[in-house]
């Protein structure tokens, strides 16, 4: 791409950031706080205003791959502690502790209800990328906005669209990597998304998380198995309700590992099978490293469909 790449605007706003910064970006009319960011704090306004706008220069550089990406009316927030509570109080109004940066140029298409859906898809979408971009894989990302394309003619729904986003993008990343070259885009692209808080149960946390955006309905789990090694060796899951929809008879599962990956950093999915059932998937997680890598991004489906 010309100009900053999305790696180049993300180190840029990481090197504005400070553990103790009583500032951040949000967005004015959705309380949202956007990749890259989220999470993110700053030492003084100044510098919050200056990530924002590199913000507003990474979402539209990201606009290249997705156009549906949803913008958002960025402002610069002070968390005040008490001892500053007071004198914010006194100030006058013009020295409001939000700072508006733009007014709305577009309102988010997603429905309210599917808010939390939409924007997981486009963070999961965006870490990819932006791994595929760094890794110098410029046919598969070429690929996949050909695919995306052709969706974006016959599709009218932007919640939808998005969805084919990321159909697209584990199709062609099954396609074009090997197993091996698709578990290490996975693992980076973990790297590049908002680290969890330290979870007792990582694979219950990223269920949690994925229940919670609305990207499945519900699930079920059965204990780890114990590898040969005296480790974890699989876990089978039921899910309802899967967002993404099977495409000559394999299903895509690159928010599922992506999100696996970003809880459980020390032991990714080595492998993944996937099993029809009445009300949804059944999928087994292998953990254990056989050697064996399969259905990481898209997985083959057994049974009826």
């Amino acid at each position: 791409m010309v100009g900053p790449t999305l790696i180049d605007i993300r180190e840029h706003i990481d090197g504005l950031g400070t553990k103790d910064g009583q500032y951040y970006v949000r967005c004015g009319r959705t309380g949202d706080r956007p990749v890259p960011a989220a999470g993110t704090r700053f030492p003084d306004r100044a510098t919050a205003r200056a990530a924002a706008r590199a913000t507003e220069q990474y979402r539209s550089a990201l606009r290249r791959y997705d156009p549906q990406v949803p913008f958002y009316d960025l402002i610069v927030c002070e968390e005040m502690s008490r001892d500053t509570t007071a004198a914010h109080a006194r100030e006058s109004e013009t020295d409001s502790p939000q700072d508006r940066l733009t007014d709305p140029v577009l309102t988010d298409s997603a429905t309210p209800e599917r808010h939390d859906l939409v924007e997981f898809c486009h963070r999961v979408a965006g870490a990819v990328f932006e791994t595929l971009s760094e890794r110098g894989y410029d046919g598969v990302e070429s690929a996949v906005m050909h695919a995306y394309f052709q969706h974006a003619e016959t599709v009218g729904d932007p919640d939808e669209l998005c969805l084919c986003l990321l159909e697209s993008m584990a199709s062609e990343l099954h396609k074009r990597l090997t197993p091996a070259d698709q578990a290490e885009v996975l693992t980076d692209a973990a790297t590049r998304l908002e680290s969890p808080s330290d979870d007792d149960s990582p694979l219950d946390a990223s269920l949690t998380a994925l229940e919670q955006r609305g990207f499945i309905e519900s699930y079920t789990r059965s204990p780890y198995s114990v590898g040969l090694d005296g480790g974890a060796g699989a876990v089978v899951v039921q899910i309802s309700g899967y967002a993404l929809s099977a495409h000559d008879k394999r299903l895509p599962v690159l928010p599922l590992t992506l999100e696996l990956c970003r809880h459980h950093t020390e032991q990714s999915p080595q492998s993944v099978q996937v099993t029809a059932v009445d009300d949804g998937w059944q999928l087994t997680f292998s953990l254990a490293d056989t050697g064996d890598q399969s259905g990481l991004v898209s997985a083959s489906i057994d049974g009826k469909v």
